[in-house]
């Protein structure tokens, strides 16, 4: 029997390109302005910047430096944006160079829609940046739907420059972004079978791809979704997780979500895929 797989559902960041490292490149070039212009001692500014990614659940959180209370103790009467542009253009300049697809993400994305295939998004980043990546990778005439949490609100002292995207246009002009409700995160099944319904396929027309075992493979195969294992994207013993951690916007009730998500028996993806190009055989059993 000829198989009927229709649709690829992909989580997006460390799957489609490597968040981690862009996210480490840009937030440590911005680390490093911050301290030379302030004096402000880093370990002071990494739990402040806790406490702030922990306040609107994002370690991407656009208006950082104005919200600083060590910056603002500092320059009470300054604009904030102004006296640490250097920061916010050495954050812009890393994004710029490190923002760019995993090897044969964009050639395998334009075969699998040659063939007729749907590709959908599935990402708990937030809006804001979700859209901004999307075209800034070029991946808006590939992708034909995007699910992601909607943005935080603005702050109501901003004033205007932050360390979000600089450019005006922030309009998709082909994929479709939905919106998930505030605060759903994976792994949830439901979530992922809800967006099946919405974009009109059947859990058996679906390949769910990502780079997570616990967020994501379980929560493919607790949805009778198959599940296939981005190997290529697991990050966790660099680096960049030693600062992320340093900085995260997991709360107390966050981690311990994740200690009982990580106490489950030992997820065994059905595939595993050492190179995004793999995903291509699936579609054609």
């Amino acid at each position: 029997m000829k198989n009927q797989r229709t649709t690829l559902i992909t989580d997006f960041d460390n799957t489609l390109y490597d968040w981690f490292h862009m996210w480490y490149a840009c937030f440590s070039a911005m680390l490093v302005e911050v301290e030379r212009i302030s004096g402000v001692n880093k370990e002071l500014l990494y739990n402040e910047i806790r406490t702030i990614h922990q306040k609107y659940h994002t370690s991407e959180y656009a208006f950082l430096l104005e919200e600083l209370p060590a910056l603002r103790r500092l320059y009470p009467d300054e604009n904030i944006t102004v006296v640490f542009d250097p920061a916010i253009h050495a954050y812009r300049s890393a994004r710029k160079e490190n923002l760019f697809l995993y090897e044969g993400v964009r050639d395998t994305l334009a075969l699998l829609r040659s063939k007729g295939i749907q590709i959908v998004i599935y990402t708990e980043s937030l809006a804001y940046y979700t859209n901004f990546r999307i075209r800034r990778l070029d991946l808006d005439p590939l992708v034909d739907v995007i699910f992601s949490p909607p943005d935080h609100a603005v702050p109501i002292f901003s004033t205007g420059q932050n360390l979000g995207p600089s450019n005006e246009d922030k309009e998709l002009s082909h994929a479709r972004h939905v919106f998930l409700p505030q605060g759903v995160v994976k792994p949830n099944p439901v979530v992922l079978l809800d967006i099946v319904s919405e974009i009109g396929r059947s859990p058996s027309e679906c390949v769910y791809l990502g780079d997570s075992l616990m967020k994501d493979v379980a929560m493919a195969q607790d949805a009778h979704i198959m599940d296939v294992y981005a190997k290529y994207g697991f990050v966790q013993d660099k680096r960049e997780y030693e600062l992320l951690q340093k900085v995260s916007h997991w709360t107390p009730e966050d981690v311990d979500r994740e200690k009982a998500i990580s106490a489950r028996p030992t997820v065994v993806p059905s595939y595993s895929i050492n190179k995004f190009r793999e995903i291509v055989p699936l579609f054609e059993e």
